[in-house]
């Protein structure tokens, strides 16, 4: 096995591990389990590898971190919405 094909396979594990966690949070709008100041690190470390993926043209790094942002923001976008709401 190629170390390109390992990327691949370990950038679609760690991404998609991600997809139950969107379905639920998106399905319920229940982020009270979520930390807010994790998430948003959370956030800004994906996006911080997907532009180094991007500098080194690095298509795994590119390919989980293209996807990961968007189901991390989508669940951060919903927990800052609850977050809001209770203050």
């Amino acid at each position: 096995m190629t170390s390109e094909t390992l990327g691949h396979i370990a950038a679609f594990l760690t991404t998609f591990s991600f997809v139950p966690q969107a379905y639920i949070t998106l399905k319920t709008q229940n982020t009270a389990g979520i930390s807010l100041t994790m998430y948003i690190i959370f956030f800004l470390g994906v996006l911080s590898w997907l532009i180094y993926g991007i500098q080194i043209e690095n298509s795994p790094i590119i390919f989980a971190n293209s996807i990961t942002i968007v189901l991390a923001a989508l669940i951060l976008f919903v927990k800052i919405k609850n977050t809001l709401k209770k203050t």
